[in-house]
């Protein structure tokens, strides 16, 4: 009788790769991802579905601005129950993406399935990894394998991103209720900014709009400065990887970057912060009131703001001055201009006055439900006479 135990599967050269994004953002991600040049680019539930090989996987890391994480799908089989899941997880070939010295850990799920238990689902993998590869079980590793079974199908994915990908590496500095990165550059991508006009939000926090729309003009690549889970795998290349770094400079836009906030220590947090990313020379924050905010020489641009709202800072009833302030401001100081805004109150949002467009644009944000309000560019204002005018 043959007992020779069956060859591992092998790893395919080209993957399906799942880049994550909160839902209701997927065709940002959707677009982005198409204009990036990524194969079979297709918007799914909670993320959109790219394929390519271990370069797509460290360039989605390093380029995508909207994905949050980047996971490689790297087997994919039946498994009705424990043992079955156990004789048939001994058979990824672990080794073409793992290193026996570099811990791992394993999340599971199950859903709709004849295996129901997530606990025991990732014993059978780790006791399947350790066994057939050495590699040891932290739950404080890096490397993180998701393990998904829906409907008896077992997924098996490699997180190959770590810390969560709106950590670009260079900001340090936050003020209370931060606007995320990914998010930010998503939001802007939806309010139709391009990186050719300059963007102004009167309600900067620790900067990251301003920042981020600063970045995209540069052409900097959101991931330029930080490490990822994939350089301790072992289908890494470090010199390849670097020569895809080493591609990325910086072109100095055009156009300038405001933010303005009534906070002191939010401007010093959104100076450090642009500091480091290395775009100071292109941004500028001032400390004042909404009210006092005036409108940029130059051309005109986009206005972006994510406003404190009941939900998530304060009492709602406290907040329609301010959003009355910021409403009266930009239409009197900001014709011609594009206005965003981020709330997740209907009635916050008609209190500025704004000619937003109908039907906004709704998602979730750290498991809120918020909307992005947008309008046109808005109505030019006559200046009002002087007084040696008015005299003739």
């Amino acid at each position: 009788m043959n007992t020779t135990a069956p060859s591992p599967a092998a790893i395919p050269d080209t993957l399906e790769l799942f880049l994550v994004t909160a839902p209701g953002l997927e065709p940002a991600l959707l677009a982005e991802a198409q204009e990036k040049g990524f194969a079979d680019a297709v918007a799914i539930k909670g993320g959109v579905t790219v394929s390519g090989g271990w370069p797509e996987v460290w360039r989605a890391n390093l380029e995508l601005r909207g994905a949050t994480r980047v996971l490689a799908r790297i087997a994919s089989f039946r498994a009705l129950h424990l043992a079955q899941l156990d004789k048939r997880a001994r058979r990824v070939a672990w080794g073409d993406v793992l290193r026996a010295d570099v811990p791992v850990r394993v999340e599971a799920s199950c859903k709709a399935s004849r295996i129901y238990h997530a606990g025991a689902t990732a014993q059978r993998v780790e006791r399947a990894i350790t066994e057939t590869l050495g590699a040891p079980i932290s739950d404080e590793a890096t490397i993180c394998i998701k393990v998904r079974i829906d409907d008896d199908l077992c997924t098996i994915s490699l997180d190959t991103s770590g810390e969560s990908l709106h950590k670009r590496g260079h900001k340090d500095a936050i003020h209370k209720a931060p606007m995320r990165e990914t998010l930010a550059a998503q939001l802007l991508r939806l309010a139709g900014y391009d990186g050719r006009e300059p963007v102004v939000d009167p309600m900067c926090g620790s900067g990251t709009f301003v920042i981020e729309a600063a970045e995209i003009a540069a052409g900097l690549h959101p991931g330029r400065t930080r490490a990822f889970a994939f350089e301790q795998l072992a289908s890494f290349d470090p010199a390849r990887w670097e020569r895809m770094r080493a591609t990325n400079a910086a072109v100095a836009p055009s156009q300038r970057f405001y933010g303005s906030d009534r906070d002191g220590g939010a401007i010093a947090m959104s100076r450090a912060n642009a500091d480091k990313a290395g775009v100071a020379d292109w941004v500028q924050f001032d400390q004042h009131a909404v009210s006092d905010r005036t409108r940029p020489d130059g051309p005109p641009g986009l206005v972006i703001v994510n406003p404190p709202y009941g939900a998530r800072i304060g009492d709602v009833k406290s907040l329609f001055p301010l959003y009355q302030a910021l409403g009266r401001t930009l239409l009197a100081r900001f014709g011609g201009w594009r206005v965003a805004i981020v709330t997740s109150d209907a009635a916050l949002a008609r209190a500025t006055g704004l000619p937003f467009a109908p039907n906004p644009l709704t998602f979730t944000n750290g498991g809120l439900r918020v909307a992005l309000y947008t309008t046109e560019a808005l109505p030019e204002t006559e200046p009002p006479e002087s007084a040696d005018a008015s005299a003739e």
